[in-house]
């Protein structure tokens, strides 16, 4: 065997463009790892390549012996340029699966280094999707839409471009480019990687049947532990989200089987054992999943279960690292504006997601957090746009449907707020520890419906026209609003 004995990994769990990058990069070696003299059992290497081969996950041990590996060969070919992409992309993939923001520099250096042999015009793809990859990993929508636009103009059939662009497009919040990204995808490669992906795209529309079937579909396509794990894990979470949290319980379970210590799993388990009472389980999967991948959304909500069992120390200690721990994860400016808006400083959480959707961080979970976090800071009026716009997409979300809900019943929009408040707790009615029985009694306070108002059902055609009329002028005349003043943050 040459001395590259490059081992491999692919595909960050439930969507993310770096480890397709790492499966394409690490395709470089896949002969030769496969090569083999004597017939034996496949090592790490053989089954990190197969895992490459089908753009599917690998396993972490994998990936850290490939880290090693491509250090140890460099240090005596310092000028392999893709040798460096391939180590470049696992520091992304490894800080993105560990929470490890110290190997995103790790990263940068490297991808740079192999376009410093060899140059972006010379044909060095690899280290471009890299450098996307990692822009992602970073939160930089812009950057990560830069490098994958440049790239597929440079190689339109590279499959691996793709899903970087779908991530890029979702969080500017261009979810028709995403789509397009994604049909393009499926016609260039298959299997259960593109199946999952696919499912995702569709529960991001209110696809909830067709996310479902296709996430089946990845289940059945699974070829690797690693795999089976991802995708069970996003059958919990579609069945968590559609308020079905004991077959959560049971999909996280079965990706658990797979995959012991398989952070998604524990926190997805987290979510049901605590929304079906099962309080001391969940804070266990709580610490477990956080001692795994230290993402910052796991901390704030081990942070708020913990401050709906009235544990307030144990709360002020998940918040408090929330604040002053560097994390290597995109949503990080989403979570920290909820963490202040609801746990702190709501003009400052308005300030910090001004800022990313001023640098055109545009998702559906931007919205939400920005109508949110004006609403917390006394500014209703101004957080119904941004809260409509979240709920308008598709998405069917128990959550975003109830901070509609309180925002519009601060405006003393009474209908339309018991309709989205009840709209939260039909979709889930065990969405949040802290949310869902605030939820409860906003509607308590909102009471009854008054009787002397005409219901929609009985009203005639032309009265709903009327009203349907004066909605979409009123929506018109808030998005000729919301475009000036996006006009003025651009000149500012």
């Amino acid at each position: 065997m040459s001395p590259m004995k490059s081992q491999n990994v692919s595909r960050v769990v439930l969507a993310s463009g770096v480890g397709a990058v790492l499966a394409a990069t690490a395709l470089l070696y896949l002969p030769e790892i496969l090569d083999r003299d004597a017939p034996r059992p496949p090592g790490p290497a053989e089954r990190a390549a197969s895992a490459a081969h089908a753009g599917a996950p690998a396993a972490l041990p994998d990936l850290v012996a490939l880290i090693g590996d491509r250090e140890e060969w460099l240090r005596e070919h310092p000028d392999d340029a893709p040798s460096w992409a391939v180590l470049g992309a696992a520091y992304t993939e490894r800080g993105a699966r560990l929470g490890d923001v110290r190997d995103l520099p790790r990263a940068e250096r490297a991808l740079n280094r192999s376009l410093a042999e060899l140059p972006a015009g010379r044909g060095n793809v690899d280290a471009q999707l890299g450098l996307g990859a990692l822009a992602g990993a970073r939160g930089d929508w812009k950057g990560a839409k830069e490098w994958g636009e440049r790239v597929r103009k440079a190689a339109p059939r590279r499959w691996n471009t793709y899903p970087l662009l779908i991530d890029a497009y979702n969080g500017l919040g261009d979810y028709p480019a995403a789509r397009k990204a994604m049909e393009r995808l499926e016609e260039l490669h298959g299997g259960a990687v593109v199946r999952g992906r696919a499912a995702q795209v569709y529960r991001d529309r209110g696809w909830r049947e067709d996310a479902d079937a296709t996430a089946l579909d990845a289940a059945a396509l699974a070829a690797t532990d690693a795999e089976r794990a991802a995708a069970h894990t996003r059958l919990g979470q579609f069945a968590w989200e559609r308020g079905e949290p004991a077959e959560a319980l049971e999909r996280y379970g079965t990706a658990l089987r797979f995959v012991r210590d398989h952070a998604p799993a524990l926190a997805g388990r987290a979510r049901a054992l605590a929304a079906l009472g099962r309080t001391e389980e969940a804070q266990r999967d709580w610490r477990a999943a956080l001692a795994r991948q230290p993402l910052p959304e796991y901390a704030l909500e081990a942070g708020e279960l913990a401050e709906s069992l009235g544990l307030g120390g144990d709360a002020a200690a998940a918040y408090a690292r929330l604040r002053s721990g560097s994390w290597a994860s995109p949503s990080t400016e989403v979570v920290l504006g909820l963490l202040d808006a609801d746990h702190g400083d709501p003009v400052a959480a308005v300030a910090r997601l001004k800022a990313a959707w001023a640098k055109g961080h545009r998702s559906v979970a931007v919205a939400d957090a920005l109508g949110w976090a004006l609403y917390r800071a006394g500014e209703p009026e101004q957080a119904l746009p941004y809260a409509r716009r979240a709920t308008d997409e598709g998405l069917r979300s128990a959550s975003y449907a109830y901070h509609l809900g309180e925002i519009e019943r601060a405006l003393g929009r009474t209908g339309p707020a018991r309709r989205h408040l009840e709209e939260a707790l039909r979709i889930h009615p065990s969405f949040s520890p802290l949310h869902a029985p605030r939820a409860v009694a906003a509607l308590a306070e909102l009471g009854a419906p008054d009787p002397d108002v005409v219901p929609e059902d009985a009203l005639s055609e032309e009265e709903l026209d009327r009203r349907k009329a004066a909605e979409e002028k009123e929506k018109k005349q808030e998005g000729e609003k919301k475009q000036e003043e996006e006009k003025r943050e651009e000149a500012g």
